[in-house]
């Protein structure tokens, strides 16, 4: 039972991380997002094909790109997270419901 209760609490753990991690990359990205369109305005260029677009809005949108991918990634594994939390939480609830059960039973006899 404490192993079962053990196995919720850890994959609880792992959700609110893979969360966290979600949400610190998506402020990161906007704020990049707010830089680049700053760096676009101080330039007056907003085209990333042309010739003198500024390399540090050019970085910054790579670096976007990059934490966007890795988002999603992340999405993925929270649905898998998710699932895993699921699981451990019936199992859960089956022995503890086999605990009170076996307990009943002793009472009878």
């Amino acid at each position: 039972m404490r192993l079962k209760g053990f196995q919720v609490t850890e994959k609880r753990r792992q959700l609110q991380q893979l969360q966290s991690m979600m949400a610190e990359f998506e402020r990161m990205a906007k704020e990049l997002e707010n830089q680049i369109a700053i760096e676009e305005k101080k330039s007056g260029i907003s085209d990333p094909n042309h010739f003198a677009y500024p390399t540090f809005a050019k970085a910054a949108r790579q670096r976007a790109d990059n934490l966007q991918v890795s988002i999603r990634e992340l999405k993925v594994q929270q649905e898998a997270a998710e699932l895993g939390l699921e699981e451990a939480e019936a199992e859960h609830a089956k022995a503890a419901a086999l605990e009170e059960r076996d307990g009943q039973m002793r009472i009878r006899a």
